[in-house]
């Protein structure tokens, strides 16, 4: 396969950059901070709801930030709804022991099998969550 490339048409505009600009993404960042901070100062035992996924990744950056140098006081909560693949269980407890975080485990088939919860007929479990 050979990739060519032409010259811009004259006159032609480009699509502007979805990209937000630094200082916007810096603001929000800020923003958020200081929300993880507020939640930390006003609740005794504040949590993060945490999957293992890019969210959630990025949610605990964002608490790293807002207290360090000190460790994250908030417990990581993994709703394990027994469909979890075993990559991202993996990197869930390598960051919950890199961080030396506390982690907190509900387990959706605890919930069914004490009734609880009844299992839907079609097996999806995140309406369960």
């Amino acid at each position: 396969m050979t990739l060519t490339t032409r010259p811009p048409t004259p006159g032609a505009t480009r699509a502007a950059d979805p990209t937000p600009p630094r200082s916007t993404i810096r603001a929000l960042e800020a923003e958020a901070i200081e929300i993880i901070r507020e939640v930390i100062a006003e609740f005794d035992r504040p949590a993060l709801l945490f999957s293992g996924g890019k969210d959630s990744a990025v949610l605990l950056h964002l608490a790293r930030k807002a207290t360090a140098p000190a460790p994250v006081p908030l417990a990581l909560l993994h709703v394990d709804t027994g469909h979890n693949l075993p990559e991202v269980l993996a990197f869930r407890d390598r960051i919950v022991a890199e961080g030396g975080h506390r982690l907190v485990v509900a387990r959706v088939e605890e919930w069914i099998a004490d009734g609880r919860l009844q299992e839907r007929a079609d097996g999806t479990r995140n309406p369960l969550q």
